[in-house]
């Protein structure tokens, strides 16, 4: 099971204990996973998308915790196609359909069904709770999340840009930063930082997914310092010994077309001792010398040395 799958099971199994709570989870699934057709006689049938088993369970359980309507897949009406996806039916009594409408605040003033592409009604998730249950369910219906052993990426394929920008003052209610990019014909709102990914999923009610992410962030961000500290060592180690190996080209080269004879008595001794000590860090090469001379001493001495190899060869 992909961990984006995880997320939605768990989420699946989160209802909110107060009604106001379950409305706005009703009026999230309605709105990313629903549609309603009306007959030329005037009858309603409230669909549900056919591929979202854990959606289609979830309104079920809604319904009866909220209305105690007991529904359920309607095999004697047929499916209908909307926007290029199947919906089944899952209800038709226009009592029951009115009343879940009307408390979603679906409904003007005429009775008259105010349409799924406005989004939610504000009065449905004026408060923070209902907020957090709408998210739930939006990314119970049309959320994702990647592998976050791979890279963190959670996003929300909204059908319009209403939708959209709903979500996102939703989401930046809670100080989550989000962006939107269009991709082909839908609205994708996304976030990419790790930390407002485990805040998002805190907040929807996620908190096993949330704990296996942050893990997976600790081990990532072990070894990401690991790896920069290893890094770290080998470019020192391989500049001082390119420096050594410089050192030791510019001595030999005084020596061979010079002469140690010729240097002052503290430049011949740093000469003799580099040559003697190649491995030896600025330090060590200091504690050779008679007296010892610090690091700084010593690398004062072997630059005066590349300068005169550098006079020699010009």
């Amino acid at each position: 099971m992909s961990f984006s799958q995880e997320v939605r099971e768990e989420l699946a199994g989160n209802i909110g204990n107060a009604r106001h709570c379950q409305l706005s989870e009703i009026a999230a699934i309605l709105i990313n996973a629903g549609c309603i057709k009306t007959s030329k006689e005037g009858d309603r049938t409230l669909y549900l998308q056919a591929d979202n088993v854990l959606v289609v369970r979830k309104f079920f359980t809604l319904l009866k915790k909220a209305f105690n309507i007991g529904t359920s897949i309607l095999e004697d009406v047929p499916d209908v196609r909307n926007n290029g996806r199947v919906y089944r039916p899952v209800l038709t009594d226009a009592s029951h359909i009115r009343s879940i409408l009307g408390a979603v605040k679906m409904l003007d003033s005429n009775n008259q069904i105010m349409g799924f592409d406005n989004g939610a009604n504000p009065m449905v998730t004026r408060n923070s709770c209902c907020k957090r249950a709408f998210l739930r369910d939006t990314f119970l219906c049309i959320g994702s999340i990647s592998d976050p052993n791979k890279g963190y990426h959670l996003e929300f394929v909204c059908s319009n840009e209403v939708i959209a920008r709903q979500l996102q003052e939703m989401i930046e209610s809670f100080d989550i930063e989000s962006r939107i990019v269009v991709r082909k014909k839908y609205y994708v709102l996304y976030i990419k930082e790790g930390a407002d990914i485990v805040d998002l999923l805190n907040i929807m009610g996620a908190p096993v997914s949330l704990m296996n992410l942050e893990n997976l962030r600790i081990v990532k961000e072990m070894r990401n310092s690991i790896n920069r500290r290893v890094n770290c060592e080998v470019a020192n180690i391989t500049k001082t010994v390119n420096a050594a190996t410089k050192q030791i080209e510019d001595i030999t080269y005084i020596r061979d077309h010079y002469g140690f004879d010729n240097l002052q008595a503290s430049l011949r001794e740093m000469a003799e001792v580099r040559l003697e000590h190649p491995d030896a860090t600025l330090s060590e090469l200091g504690q050779y010398l008679d007296p010892p001379v610090g690091k700084s001493g010593v690398n004062h001495r072997l630059r005066k040395l590349s300068e005169i190899a550098d006079k020699i060869r010009f």
